[in-house]
C-alpha cells in the first residue's frame, strides 16, 4: 500500500474491484425505486402533489449539496471511510424510510439515503484513478454497466416485490438489503485510511478552483445536458408511449427497452473512450442516435417505437461516456475528485431543468412533438461541449497556468 492508501496486492486489488462494482450496483435504487410505487407511497402517508414534487427533487438537490461537499469530506475521512460512512447513510435511510410513518420522516430519511448516494457517486471516479490508474476505460466500463444493472434493477423490481410481500414498504426495504451488502467489502478497506495514510498526495482542490476552469465549465456543462436528455426521457417517456397508443405495460417494456440498450454499451463505450485518442466520432455517433430517435418519435411514434427506443438507449450512452473523461481529463486522484465533484454538483442543476421543461412545453403545447424537437435541439450543444473534450487536456494543466497567469 503506498502513502496515498493505494491498495498494490493482487487481493487487495480484487477487493477493490468487488467493492466497486458492489457499490455501483447501489447508487441508483435510492433514487428510482420511489417512481414505480409512488402512487400508493402517496395514497399510504397521505402525501399532497406538493410533497410528491419535493420527493421527486430530492436526487437532484442532494447531487448538487452532498456532491459539492464531498471533497473536503474525502480529505478529512479519507475515501474509503467517507465511501463506507456514504454506503450507511444509504442502508439506514433506504430501510428507515420504508418504515416511516409521516411524509416529513419519510423526505428526510429519502434525503438521507439520496446523500450517502450522491457523496459515494463523486468519490467512486476518483477511487478508480487511485487504484486503477492505468485502466481507467475498463474499470469506468465496470462500474458503469453496474450502475446500469441497479437503475433497471430498481425500476423493474420494485414494483414484483411489493406485489409479493405487501405493499410499497417491502419494495422499498429491499433496496437497503442489497446496499447492506455492498458495505461489507467496504468495512474491510477502511483499514486503508489509517491516520495519515488517507490524507491527499498533494493539495486539494477547491471547488471554485476548479470554476475558473474552462475544462471544468465544459466538463459540468456537457454532463449536465446528457443527465437533462436522461431524467426527461425516464419521466416522460411512458407518457410519450401512452399517448402514442400503447398500453401501460407496454410503455414501461419500451422505457425498458431504452435502459437495457444502456446495459451493454456502459461497457463497451468507456474502453473504446480510453482507447481513443480522441472520442470526437464516438460523441458525433452518440449525439446522431438521440437525434435520429426522437425525430422519429415525432414522425411515427407507434411504427417504429421500438427502434426508436433503441436509438435513444444508445444516446444515453454519453452517460458512460462522460464518466470515463472525469477520470481522463486529471493527472491524480485529486484532481479527479475535485473535478467529479464540481461537474456532479453544477451538472445536475442543469439537469433539473429536463423533465421540468419538457412538462412545461407538453402542457402548453398539448402534445409532444415540441417537447421532442426541443430536446433534439438541445442535442447540438451536447455534441458542441463532448467535441471540446474530445482530446487530452488536463484540469491540473489549467489550473497551473492560470496560477502563473
Amino acid at each position: 500500500m503506498s502513502a496515498t492508501g493505494e491498495v498494490r496486492t493482487r487481493a487487495g486489488r480484487v477487493l477493490v474491484l468487488v467493492a466497486i462494482v458492489a457499490l455501483a450496483i447501489n447508487l441508483r435504487p435510492a433514487a428510482v425505486s420511489v417512481g414505480p410505487v409512488l402512487d400508493e407511497i402517496r395514497a399510504g402517508l397521505g402525501m399532497t402533489a406538493t410533497e410528491a414534487g419535493v420527493l421527486t427533487s430530492l436526487p437532484v438537490i442532494a447531487f448538487a449539496v452532498f456532491g459539492a461537499v464531498a471533497p473536503l469530506l474525502s480529505a478529512v475521512l479519507g475515501r474509503h471511510r467517507l465511501t463506507a460512512v456514504a454506503l450507511l447513510a444509504v442502508v439506514v435511510g433506504l430501510l428507515g424510510r420504508s418504515q416511516a410513518d409521516s411524509v416529513g420522516a419519510f423526505l428526510a430519511l429519502s434525503l438521507l439515503a439520496l446523500g450517502g448516494m450522491a457523496t459515494a457517486n463523486v468519490v467512486l471516479p476518483s477511487l478508480v484513478k487511485l487504484h486503477f490508474p492505468e485502466r481507467i476505460g475498463q474499470l469506468t466500463a465496470v462500474y458503469s454497466t453496474a450502475l446500469a444493472l441497479g437503475l433497471t434493477s430498481a425500476s423493474v423490481l420494485t414494483v414484483p416485490v411489493s406485489e409479493a410481500h405487501g405493499g410499497w414498504r417491502s419494495g422499498l426495504a429491499i433496496w437497503s438489503i442489497t446496499a447492506a451488502v455492498a458495505l461489507v467489502p467496504w468495512l474491510l478497506l477502511l483499514r486503508h485510511d489509517r491516520r495519515g495514510v488517507h490524507a491527499p498526495a498533494g493539495p486539494r482542490i477547491s471547488l471554485g478552483r476548479i470554476a475558473g476552469t474552462r475544462l471544468g465549465w465544459l466538463m459540468a456543462v456537457f454532463f449536465g445536458l446528457q443527465s437533462m436528455q436522461a431524467y426527461a426521457i425516464f419521466g416522460w417517456f411512458p407518457a410519450i408511449y401512452r399517448d402514442a397508443g400503447f398500453s401501460s405495460a407496454t410503455a414501461g417494456l419500451l422505457l425498458g427497452a431504452v435502459t437495457a440498450t444502456s446495459i451493454p454499451l456502459s461497457f463497451v463505450v468507456p474502453i473504446l473512450a480510453g482507447r481513443l485518442r480522441s472520442v470526437a466520432a464516438l460523441v458525433w455517433l452518440l449525439g446522431g442516435c438521440y437525434v435520429v430517435g426522437y425525430l422519429g418519435l415525432v414522425v411515427a411514434p407507434h411504427a417504429g417505437a421500438w427502434l426508436w427506443a433503441v436509438l435513444v438507449g444508445v444516446g444515453t450512452s454519453t452517460f458512460p461516456l462522460v464518466l470515463t473523461l472525469i477520470g481522463l481529463r486529471a493527472h491524480t486522484a485529486e484532481g479527479t475528485a475535485s473535478l467529479s465533484a464540481f461537474t456532479q454538483s453544477v451538472g445536475y442543476l442543469i439537469a433539473a431543468l429536463g423533465p421540468f421543461g419538457v412538462g412545461f412545453l407538453h402542457e402548453h403545447t398539448g402534445g409532444w412533438t415540441v417537447p421532442l424537437l426541443t430536446l433534439t435541439a438541445l442535442v447540438v450543444p451536447l455534441v458542441a461541449c463532448g467535441q471540446a473534450l474530445a482530446r487530452p487536456r488536463y484540469v491540473e494543466d489549467e489550473l497551473e497556468v492560470l496560477s502563473g497567469a
